[in-house]
């Protein structure tokens, strides 16, 4: 039902802020046969932006790396994520992102899963990385503090209807089955 109702919020509020034509302010019309928004005077056509956004959880043996922004309650902790940039690829921007706001160097970089987000019209794509080098530095804007946890004394967690929770979830699994294997 989430996902419906996001869903149904981003195709809102895209077509609240497409009444007008944003090359010529002529009032659109909805587009025959698609979801797209139509200008009458010049034929410009608009279709629902779509913002990639990436996750990534960076492990370093059986730990996990989580860090906590300044807008989340204290004591929770999640993993890294921020907004791809135009030309960017979405690995440059993991890459670029942990380094940004933790000041590490990652490699190995695996897809987990994706899940739209509707604030306001995101669609976030998660990921697994190792870490490769550094010193732990929190940028203190994006965020207020990063830890390394070992996998079974992970902290207080985002919901678990979030792909942050999920892809958290997933990996202290592995790390968990990795070591009663060993």
């Amino acid at each position: 039902m989430l996902a419906i109702a996001a869903r149904a919020f981003q195709i809102v509020e895209w077509d609240r802020t497409h009444r007008y034509c944003g090359r010529c302010g002529t009032p659109t019309t909805d587009r025959t046969g698609e979801r797209a928004k139509e200008c009458p005077a010049c034929s410009y056509v608009a279709y629902p932006r779509v913002t990639p956004a990436m996750m990534v959880l960076v492990t370093r043996g059986h730990e996990l790396l989580l860090a906590r922004s300044p807008r989340f309650p204290q004591g929770t902790f999640s993993a890294l994520a921020g907004f791809v940039e135009p030309g960017e690829t979405i690995e440059d921007c993991i890459r670029r992102e942990v380094r940004e706001e933790v000041g590490i160097e990652i490699e190995g970089i695996r897809y987990f899963a994706s899940q739209s987000w509707a604030f306001p019209h995101s669609l976030m794509i998660a990921f697994n990385a190792e870490y490769a080098g550094g010193e732990l530095a929190p940028d203190e804007i994006e965020i207020a503090e990063a830890r390394w946890f070992p996998w079974n004394e992970v902290p207080k967690l985002p919901p678990s209807i979030s792909i942050s929770r999920q892809l958290i979830d997933a990996t202290v699994a592995r790390l968990g089955g990795e070591l009663a294997r060993a």
